[in-house]
C-alpha cells in the first residue's frame, strides 16, 4: 500500500511517559527489559511529540508507562496536549496521585481517566500488584476522579486468579460511577508471557466468565459500557491488533522508539526509529517497521484470499513470532493456521496444573524500591 497517498493519520498514540512504576504486575505489557529513568525523553522532547502528533493528524493521546504520574511534570504535559487540541487520556494504577495532583491534573485540561484493578479482593488484588493495601488505594483514587468531574473507565484485567468475580468487578465499576468498563482477559507478551502458566484460565472459566459478562451487558444496558476483550488462545479468529499494523495507531516508549503496538520490538529484524532523530509524521508514514507488515500485501495465504483480511488484518505479528517463530505466519489464534491447535494446547497445558509463583515486573529489587520512592518522598 501507499504509505504517502493512500495513508491516513493514526487516530491515537500511546505515550509510555516512563516504564517506572510502584506495582509489579505480572501480566504487565512493557518489555522485559525495562527503561532506565535517564533514558527518558524530557519534557521539552514530550511536547514537541505532542505538537508533532497534532500536526499529523492524530486526535488522541493516551498518558501510559509504567506509572505515567511518576513524571512530576505529567501536568505541563497535560497543558501542552490541550494546547495542541490533543484529547488526552491518563492510564493509572491510582496508586500515586492525591486528590490535589488530581485537580492539578484537571485544571491542566485532563481529558479522562482510566484506572487499573487486579481485583475486587483485596488481599488478591495486593498478590497480583505486589503492593499491600493497593485495592483500598484505588477505591480512594476513583472516588476523587469523580468528585473532580473526570469520566472514569475501570480496565478489570482478568487471569486466573480474579475471573470468578468479574461480575462483582463489573458492578464495582458501576459503584464507582465509571462511565465505561474494560474486561480484558490478560493478553500473553511482555510479561504476561512468561506468566502464561501462572495466568492462564481453563477454557471453561472463560466460557463461564463470557456469560455473566453478556448478562451483565443486558442487566446493566444504558447505565455502563462493557467492553469484553477474550483471551487470543481460546479464540477461533485473530483480532485486528491495534486496529491492524500501522492503521490507526502509534506507540512512542519511554526513550522515544515509535511503535506499531507495544510488543512490537520483539520481532526481530525490524529498526525502530525515534522522534529523537526523525519527525513522528515521517516515522508513520515510511519507516521500514510500520511499512512490513502494514496493509495486506505481506500476508501469507490462507490470510492473502481470506474475506477477512481487511476486517482482522492479519492479527498480531507479535503472537504469531511467540508462538511459530516466524511474525510474519498466520496468526495462530485463527483456526486456519496450522499452528492453532498449538496454541490451544499450550493454554490447555498452563490451565491445568496449579499456578506457579509470578514472576514479578521489576527492573531489580532495588529499582523497585526507587520507583516506589520516587512516587511517595
Amino acid at each position: 500500500m501507499s504509505a504517502v497517498r493512500t495513508l491516513s493519520p493514526p487516530l491515537a498514540a500511546l505515550l509510555e511517559l516512563t516504564h517506572r512504576c510502584p506495582l509489579q504486575c505480572p501480566y504487565c505489557s512493557n518489555p522485559l527489559e525495562l527503561e532506565r529513568a535517564k533514558g527518558e525523553l524530557s519534557t521539552a522532547e514530550w511536547m514537541r511529540v505532542l505538537d508533532e502528533a497534532s500536526e499529523l493528524g492524530i486526535l488522541q493521546v493516551h498518558f501510559s508507562g509504567g506509572e505515567p504520574a511518576v513524571r512530576r511534570d505529567l501536568p505541563d504535559l497535560v497543558a501542552h496536549a490541550r494546547k495542541a487540541g490533543l484529547y488526552s487520556n491518563l492510564i493509572t494504577s491510582g496508586v500515586t496521585l492525591d486528590q490535589p495532583r488530581l485537580t492539578k491534573l484537571a485544571e491542566a485540561g485532563l481529558d479522562h481517566v482510566q484506572l487499573s484493578m487486579q481485583d475486587v479482593d483485596h488481599q488478591t488484588a495486593a498478590y497480583i500488584a505486589n503492593y499491600p493495601g493497593v485495592q483500598g488505594k484505588k477505591l480512594a483514587f476513583a472516588r476523587a476522579v469523580r468528585e473532580v468531574g473526570l469520566p472514569l473507565t475501570i480496565n478489570a484485567v482478568i487471569n486466573r486468579h480474579n475471573i470468578t468475580r468479574v461480575e462483582r468487578m463489573i458492578d464495582l465499576a458501576v459503584s464507582l460511577g465509571a462511565g465505561r468498563v474494560e474486561v480484558a482477559h490478560a493478553q500473553y507478551y511482555g510479561w504476561a508471557i512468561r506468566n502464561r502458566a501462572a495466568l492462564m484460565p481453563t477454557l471453561a472459566q472463560v466460557q463461564e466468565a463470557t456469560g455473566r459478562v453478556e448478562a451483565a451487558r443486558e442487566r446493566l444496558r444504558g447505565q455502563i459500557v462493557i467492553d469484553y476483550v477474550l483471551p487470543d488462545y481460546y479464540a477461533r479468529q485473530p483480532k485486528a491488533c491495534m486496529g491492524g499494523w500501522g492503521r490507526q495507531f502509534l506507540n512512542i516508549t519511554p526513550s522515544g522508539e515509535v511503535l506499531p503496538c507495544h510488543a512490537a520490538q520483539t520481532i526481530p529484524g525490524l529498526t525502530f526509529e525515534s522522534v529523537r532523530h526523525r519527525p513522528l509524521a515521517d516515522i508513520w508514514a515510511r519507516s521500514e517497521a510500520f511499512e512490513t507488515f502494514r496493509g495486506t500485501d505481506w500476508m501469507p495465504e490462507p490470510c492473502r484470499g481470506c474475506d477477512q483480511r481487511e476486517v482482522d488484518w492479519g492479527g498480531c505479528r507479535c503472537q504469531a513470532l511467540a508462538i511459530t517463530g516466524n511474525a510474519a505466519a498466520t496468526d495462530p489464534a485463527c483456526a486456519l493456521s496450522s499452528a492453532h491447535d498449538a496454541l490451544r494446547a499450550l493454554a490447555d497445558t498452563a490451565s491445568s496444573e496449579p499456578p506457579p509463583d509470578f514472576v514479578y515486573r521489576r527492573m531489580s529489587p532495588q529499582d523497585s524500591k526507587a520507583a516506589l520512592a520516587t512516587t511517595t518522598g
